[in-house]
């Protein structure tokens, strides 16, 4: 099962806890994978198509409870996809569309509406069921062991900048991008998808992102420190090297037995340990030097080898 998955069916035990949450949530999944089919004379059949059987039969619930609604399943087997998909018919009757226009799917007129209605999602707790229900009905959240990324499907240019102001709401920032004529509603990094798992109730989920997010800070954390100590072994031993040739080339001119003495302890010092840092190499000079003298003292040693 993916991660979409099991947020999904977390998401789908979740029950409104009042009459205006459940019309915002089912508006929601109509809105996103509802289908209504007008046949004349003032009739109209709603179809909702889904891959997932923990949201068909929360839709199923929903239009039962909500609007006593009478529906249809049907059950049919992807060969490609090696899934079952799940399509719920709702045929024209009495309470279709007054629900309808309820759920700010279509006018009195029987006309579509392609903006989210303000009233629908005017109380916090039914904005949240609402962006919910689009999650159930559109939603897509990788894995977090992977890139954190995150997507809401919009059938329309308003309704996916209805969807961003939503979530701005709950300061959850989000943008909108078009590919192949469709609207996608989008969340980057692991900050605002946490938010989002934990306005709408998918508590496992969030647990889940948390621990792979906090892991992968570790991970990140001891890769940089790691990085940060090879490059300073790194830097020392390409210093220490410098070092080991000047001495030699002192020592080739003129000999170690001509440098003061304070040079030429130094200077053993660093072909008798030529890997060792500089504060060291101090600790090994009798009596200990600071690595401050020794880095003076080096720079002599070089400055020498320099002159010949």
């Amino acid at each position: 099962m993916s991660f979409t998955a099991e947020v999904k069916e977390e998401l789908a035990r979740i029950e409104a806890a009042k009459a205006c949450c459940a019309r915002a949530e089912l508006s929601a999944l109509i809105r996103v994978e509802g289908a209504l089919h007008f046949t004349g004379q003032g009739r109209v059949r709603l179809e909702i198509a889904t891959e997932t059987a923990p949201v068909a039969r929360k839709v199923i619930k929903l239009l039962h409870g909500t609007y006593d609604l009478e529906t249809e399943l049907t059950v049919r087997r992807s060969v490609l996809h090696r899934s079952n998909n799940y399509l719920i018919t709702v045929i024209d009757q009495p309470a279709l569309q007054p629900a309808l226009t309820e759920m700010g799917i279509i006018d009195r007129s029987y006309a579509p509406l392609y903006e989210l209605p303000s009233r629908l999602v005017k109380k916090d707790c039914c904005a949240i069921a609402y962006l919910r229900g689009v999650f159930l009905g559109g939603g897509f959240v990788a894995d977090p062991h992977g890139d954190f990324h995150f997507e809401l499907t919009a059938e329309s240019e308003p309704i996916a900048h209805d969807l961003v102001r939503l979530m701005a709401r709950f300061d959850i920032h989000a943008r909108v991008t078009q590919r192949r004529g469709a609207y996608t509603v989008y969340l980057k990094g692991a900050e605002p998808i946490v938010t989002f798992l934990a306005l709408v109730g998918a508590h496992r989920a969030l647990l889940r992102t948390e621990d792979v997010r906090i892991l992968k800070e570790m991970r990140n954390d001891v890769n940089r420190l790691v990085n940060a100590e090879t490059a300073n072994l790194q830097k020392t031993a390409a210093a220490a090297a410098g070092q080991v040739a000047a001495v030699r080339a002192i020592e080739r001119a003129r000999g170690l037995e001509s440098l003061p003495p304070a040079l030429r302890e130094i200077a053993s010092l660093r072909l008798e340990y030529p890997e060792v840092s500089l504060r060291e190499l101090g600790e090994l000079a009798d009596p200990p030097l600071s690595k401050s003298a020794v880095y003076h003292r080096i720079r002599r040693l070089e400055e020498l080898a320099e002159e010949g």
